[in-house]
């Protein structure tokens, strides 16, 4: 179990990492003029690779939700992790992608293309907001779940 809370907190940190960058980057991304924001655009090529640590960790949290479920164990904690994921990806699928697909990946610029960038950039604050809830239960999971063999109290053994 202690390898799966590991897991389950690691996974959800490095989920963080892209989303977490993207809403430190949007202040200063969100005004640029349409040629200086379609080339800062195109450094994200390859970055759907983070979707698999996403689906990693939302299965993960799941998994020990389930794992703590059984035991008799208080689960709440995972399963807020793992769901505030996946609600991750109902963002992502509701703003971000239309937003890419729109601009094919933000190599075609339509006439829209501010209020997709709006989209875009807020759609990804939102989500580096649910991932950091999402490692925050994670974490709690994992400090202050079940501990297979409990030190002993101060004068004990």
């Amino acid at each position: 179990m202690r390898v799966l809370q590991f897991f389950a907190v690691i996974l959800t940190a490095l989920a963080l990492v892209p989303v977490a960058a993207h809403l430190f980057e949007l202040p200063h991304k969100i005004g640029l003029p349409e040629k200086q924001y379609f080339i800062v655009q195109s450094i994200y090529r390859g970055w759907a690779l983070f979707g698999i640590i996403i689906i990693a960790a939302i299965i993960a949290n799941l998994a020990l939700a389930s794992v703590l479920r059984r035991r008799g164990r208080r689960f709440w904690p995972s399963l807020s992790a793992g769901l505030t994921l996946a609600g991750t990806l109902v963002v992502f699928f509701a703003w971000t992608y239309p937003a890419n697909q729109a601009t094919n990946n933000w190599t075609v610029r339509p006439a829209d293309w501010e209020a997709l960038r709006s989209q875009w950039e807020w759609s990804h604050a939102a989500n580096a907001v649910l991932t950091f809830i999402a490692l925050c239960c994670a974490t709690l999971s994992a400090v202050f779940g079940p501990h297979p063999n409990p030190p002993p109290l101060a004068g004990e053994g």
